[in-house]
């Protein structure tokens, strides 16, 4: 194929009477001081969208323009033009052709590097125009370093053999240390931003080392041969949070930030003394995103009143309940976001402190030199707040002083461990905590889970298969036979796991007269039955399947859910 013609941008748009002469000369003004190009600046300045500048530059140019999200990618085909040029020219090799290669563009009109794509590939190429953003969202997705890291591995493993790793190095600012083990982490973090991993885990095994991912819930695993690269890694992550890399024997924590591809990332890191060394698990949190608020929950809009309603009392409790990992904590942030304003004190009491908002005062207990949760909460009471967020129910003093603050004045939230809402009033009673107390404090109890979002460009209908019916009949009866489900047949997109994000499932218990009355005379299946009786009440299991009909999510996560085994 020729190389493209040569077309002036902001001619052939004024040409067509997209734009105006006056527009192009403002867009042209930006591009000078700005150095981008003049179709990405007049696309920001709102001056054309992009889906008609690229179907003009598809016309002009007589090439085809390609939607990236519904068009199945090779990734051993993409990795033929090597990651650094992908991005240096924005270009993705989408297709293998009888005479060349299909390479989709952001800019087909930049000659330059249409020849050195050329150059670099060996073989005759023909463009393709595509979404820009769609472009560098499958370069991140498929160029995974998993060949690198284990180089990297074999390099620092090399190293130590060579006695030539200076473990003073370790504590050097990443951007100024060539180390390996530096390059391996950095490759990590960068991995782990890219698929949006939650948590990253160091394993040291015998015979080797594991490293794995945590996805939307789920762990994906790596294992190398080089079980001595650990405790170099545990050793640099210990320097970088804080902790004392002499002290192997005990588990630790620790808490570092650093900026992965023009992201800001906390990391919370905790070590666990094991039989083959130190195994660490971090949390990976991106303040960037967390602009907390309840539009992000996926609460239905029922629920989302009624607990708008509870956190807008001037006092009592408000509890969100679920496992770890359940999305209590960007619960309550969101309903503490809602809350910030400058005539509301508000303080928290956190273990840790997950992510830091401002106005409000966070305090992290700290158990070892007594700060812990009741001696806060009791200091707090003197400090004149408002909201008051206790990050979890752990004891019966937490939990008593947490209710007297709630009888006094204050909006309490908190956090517990149970399984669903009709259980956790009756936990608090467990626990030791007057049930009176707890009649007369709880205003509102939230239990939420997580299940997977099924991936919305490969989302096709599935009819359920024998056990998934035998359930769908207990839970919904004859309107089983009537549903559509669907499932993910997994894509490039997805990385071909059919699910791709997760959304929050949510049940909403609020205390009337008949809940408080069996709660006051501890009538524990009282309590239970007039719960699941109380207008407006929907378990957790009937939400999951209204987003499993509703194609948001599939029967199997429902049926997880619900604790179903076939």
């Amino acid at each position: 194929m020729a190389a493209p013609k040569r077309v002036r941008i902001g001619d052939l748009l004024v040409e067509h009477k997209i734009i105006s002469e006056a527009q192009l000369q403002t867009a042209l003004a930006d591009q000078k001081k700005s150095g981008r190009k003049l179709g990405r600046v007049l696309i920001e300045n709102g001056f054309v969208k992009e889906d008609m500048l690229l179907e003009l530059l598809s016309r002009q140019l007589a090439i085809p323009f390609i939607d990236l999200t519904s068009f199945e990618l090779n990734p051993e085909l993409v990795q033929k033009l090597p990651e650094t040029y992908a991005r240096r020219y924005r270009a993705l090799v989408i297709k293998q052709m009888p005479d060349g290669l299909l390479v989709g563009m952001g800019d087909p009109t930049d000659i330059f590097a249409y020849d050195e794509l050329v150059r670099i590939l060996k073989q005759p190429v023909q463009l393709a125009v595509v979404k820009e953003s769609d472009l560098l969202h499958y370069i991140d997705r498929i160029y995974q370093h998993g060949a690198q890291l284990k180089s990297l591995a074999s390099e620092v493993g090399q190293d130590m053999a060579d006695s030539a790793f200076d473990l003073g190095q370790l504590g050097i600012d990443s951007t100024q240390s060539d180390a390996p083990v530096v390059r391996l982490l950095q490759t990590l973090f960068e991995d782990a931003v890219r698929a949006n991993v939650s948590d990253i885990h160091i394993e040291p095994e015998e015979d080797g080392l594991r490293i794995r991912r945590r996805i939307d819930g789920v762990l994906y695993e790596q294992v190398m041969d080089e079980r001595r690269i650990a405790s170099a890694l545990v050793s640099r992550l210990k320097l970088r949070s804080g902790a004392d890399i002499s002290e192997k024997r005990l588990p630790q924590d620790g808490r570092f930030s650093l900026r992965v591809q023009d992201k800001n990332i906390d990391v919370r890191l905790a070590t666990m003394p094991t039989q083959n060394g130190e195994s660490v698990v971090m949390r990976l949190l991106n303040p960037d995103s967390n602009r907390f608020g309840f539009n992000q929950l996926g609460m239905p809009p029922d629920i989302l009143e009624r607990f708008r309603r509870a956190i807008y009392r001037p006092h009592g409790l408000v509890l969100v309940t679920g496992p770890t990992g359940s999305g209590k904590t960007t619960t309550l942030y969101a309903a503490l976001t809602e809350l910030n304003k400058p005539q509301k004190k508000i303080i928290t009491v956190e273990d840790p402190v997950e992510i830091r908002l401002p106005r409000i005062n966070q305090v992290q207990v700290h158990a070892k030199i007594g700060l812990d949760f009741a001696r806060v909460l009791r200091t707090t009471l003197r400090l004149d707040p408002d909201i008051i967020l206790v990050g979890e129910m752990r004891d019966a003093e937490t939990g008593e002083i947490a209710l007297r603050a709630s009888m006094t004045g204050h909006l309490v939230l908190s956090t517990l461990h149970t399984n669903d809402a009709a259980s956790t009033a009756l936990r608090l009673i467990d626990m030791g905590l007057e049930p009176y107390l707890v009649a007369s404090t709880v205003q509102a109890i939230v239990a939420q889970r997580l299940v997977r979002r099924v991936c919305d460009k490969c989302r096709t209908e599935t009819p359920p298969d024998a056990g998934q019916q035998a359930w769908l009949r207990g839970a919904l009866g004859d309107d089983a036979v009537q549903a559509t489900f669907y499932t993910g047949a997994g894509c490039s997109q997805c990385n071909h796991t059919g699910y791709r994000g997760r959304i929050g499932v949510y049940e909403l218990l609020e205390m009337d007269a008949q809940l408080i009355d069996c709660l006051r005379r501890n009538d524990q299946g009282g309590f239970e039955r007039a719960a699941h009786a109380q207008p407006g009440y929907r378990p957790l299991v009937q939400h999951a399947l209204e987003l499993a009909r509703a194609g948001v999510t599939t029967v199997d996560e429902a049926m997880g859910l619900a604790g179903w085994m076939e």
